[in-house]
């Protein structure tokens, strides 16, 4: 029988940081794509980190980040009474900054596909730059807001090193999908890691399916 609790906080988590980075990579992604200031390629490089950074170097210095004997950690702590690490809060907090290129990227490149043009029309016309941009800006890039979330959702479900670190496996609080299918190979469990697996499987390859034929130029007739 396999339990549906870390299906169900698995797309909890994945939901949760992927609308909180919509919020926190757009901005970001904008600064990104239309900054001419020179602190931009330090900016790309660190947004960028956790494409090439081993997932239990980055949950290492979360953990150390995000302890109670931290400043953050401990603020938190004082706060609220609950810890950073092996909570719900922490697998957030983590997933922000471990998929955070997979939301930056993605909008940068289609922001910088928009152009100046479009901006300097809707400026000639009166509108704010807030004005511009989420009536020019946003809908030209609708493309990209799309791969954005898309990749972002499934690359948080399938986390399983920065979670491991930071969240360990407390059922019902960080045992996700990835944790479930380690604890059930670890325990000759193999028909329900087979059955988690081959749907993590499946899943992956749909994703890709779908931002790709989004993607595809359409052509002409």
């Amino acid at each position: 029988m396999i339990d549906p609790g870390p299906l169900w906080l698995t797309l909890h988590l994945a939901t949760v940081t992927t609308a909180l980075l919509l919020v926190i990579g757009t901005p970001l992604a904008w600064w990104l794509a239309t900054t001419r200031s020179r602190a931009r390629p330090l900016i790309e490089a660190i947004t960028a980190l956790p494409l090439v950074l081993p997932p239990t170097v980055l949950g290492f210095y979360l953990l150390i980040l995000l302890s109670p004997n931290s400043t953050l950690g401990g603020a938190w702590v004082s706060m609220t009474g609950e810890t950073l690490t092996f909570s719900f809060t922490g697998l957030v907090v983590a997933s922000i900054l471990y998929s955070l290129p997979f939301m930056v990227q993605p909008l940068q490149a289609a922001f910088e596909r928009v152009g100046a043009m479009p901006m300097e029309a809707a400026a000639t016309l009166r509108a704010s730059r807030f004005d511009a941009f989420f009536s020019v800006a946003v809908p030209l890039s609708a493309r990209g807001f799309l791969t954005a979330c898309v990749l972002t959702f499934a690359h948080t479900v399938g986390e399983f090193g920065v979670v491991l670190m930071i969240g360990g496996n407390i059922p019902g609080e960080t045992r996700v999908i990835s944790i479930a299918i380690y604890e059930q190979v670890e325990t000759l469990r193999y028909a329900e890691a087979h059955i988690l697996s081959a749907g993590m499987l499946l899943f992956s390859f749909i994703v890709l399916a779908v931002v790709y034929a989004f993607n595809r130029p359409r052509m002409l007739t």
